[in-house]
Parts: structure tokens; sequence; C-alpha cells
């Protein structure tokens, strides 16, 4: 029972060293960024976590089951925020389908949709119309839809979220921005997996920070 009670705790011990060094081994400049001029956050309390996608990126596909399994199990002081990002021309009319659904308190309803048509199956919904009549068949009512991604409201969301992108300097989707303050991304970390070990790490500094 002893020699068992020991190994216990020598196992106990080797995997808290090792978790201290794993985290000692994400270097700035090489596994993630940190900016020099912050962006702002959507609010001042708790450590923001923002997930900057795009709904016909196949890697964000991909990406889109880990992040979502790790912000379910996020502590409550972690807001984690989704920033379509409109890179392109033709990335422009997804990030406005994006904020009409969620000011129509809709988009629960088409965004694994979206994410499977334009990623995943490749289709051309790359206008208003086609958009309307893709949500439509989820349930959305097409009309509504239409006024509000035409809406001053929407346009103001759609352009707040690429000035933040673009002040945070970010060119390429999934790419995740942690507090305002530091980018990481797939290339940088070492893979998807590696990049939520790096946001743990940086989120936890963070909290520190304010502690």
């Amino acid at each position: 029972m002893i020699r068992t009670l020991g190994t216990v705790v020598v196992f106990a011990l080797s995997m808290a060293v090792g978790a201290v060094a794993q985290a000692q081994s994400w270097v700035e400049g090489t596994h993630y960024r940190t900016l020099d001029n912050p962006v702002r956050t959507a609010s001042d309390d708790g450590v923001e976590v923002a997930e900057v996608f795009w709904y016909g990126c196949p890697h964000c596909y991909t990406f889109k089951p880990l992040i979502e399994s790790w912000a379910d199990q996020a502590p409550d002081y972690v807001n984690v925020v989704k920033l379509p990002a409109a890179l392109g021309q033709s990335w422009e009319p997804h990030a406005y389908a994006f904020y009409a659904l969620e000011a129509m308190g809709e988009l629960d309803k088409v965004h694994d949709a979206l994410f499977t048509a334009l990623a995943g199956e490749r289709r051309p919904l790359n206008s208003p119309e086609a958009l309307a009549d893709f949500v439509s068949g989820h349930g959305v009512d097409a009309e509504e839809f239409l006024n509000n991604y035409r809406s001053f409201g929407v346009r103001a969301r759609v352009q707040q979220a690429q000035a933040k992108i673009r002040g945070a300097r970010i060119t390429g989707t999934p790419t995740m921005l942690v507090n305002g303050k530091y980018v990481v991304s797939a290339s940088m970390a070492g893979g998807h997996e590696a990049v939520l070990s790096v946001v743990d790490y940086l989120v936890e500094q963070e909290r520190a920070a304010a502690e």
C-alpha cells in the first residue's frame, strides 16, 4: 500500500513538473505574438478569448469542434467571442451574415450549417440573396435576414470587427486573440491542439496579472 501511494505521489509530481515545463516552453515571438498596441476588448471584466474565423475556411472547420469543446469547459472569467474575418472581398458577405443572424437571435440555428455549406461543401453562398435563401431553409425568415444584413447596426458591427482584426495584424484564419494583447495561430503554436494550450497559458497569465 505504501509503495502504491508512493507511486501515485511520484506520478502526480511528475505531471505537475511536466505541466510547468510545458508552460515555460511557450516562447513569445515563436509560439505567440504580443501586440505592441493592444486592441480593445468587448468587456473590461474577465479575460477575452476571441476566435477569428471565416465560414469558408477549411482549417477553421477542422478547428471548430476543438474550440467549441474548449469554450464549453472554460472558466467563468473567460469571455469567449467570435470575430468573423473579412480578409478578402469574397469573405465580407459571410461576416455580414454572422452579425445579421446574431442580431436576430438566430445564429445558433445556422452557424454549424454555414460552416458545413461553405467550408465543407464549398457552396457558392456569396451574395445576400443566396445567403437569405440558404438560411430560410433552416427556419430563418429571409426578408428579416436581408433587412438586418443591410442595416446600419450590422454594418457597424462588421466594421468594428475588421478594425479589431486589422489592429491585431491578423492575416489568416483561424487565429486566436487573447485579451486584445496576444495572437496565436496553428503555424506559430505547432498545431490546432497546441493553439489551445498556448491560449490556456496566456489566459492564466492575464488572470494572474489582474489579481
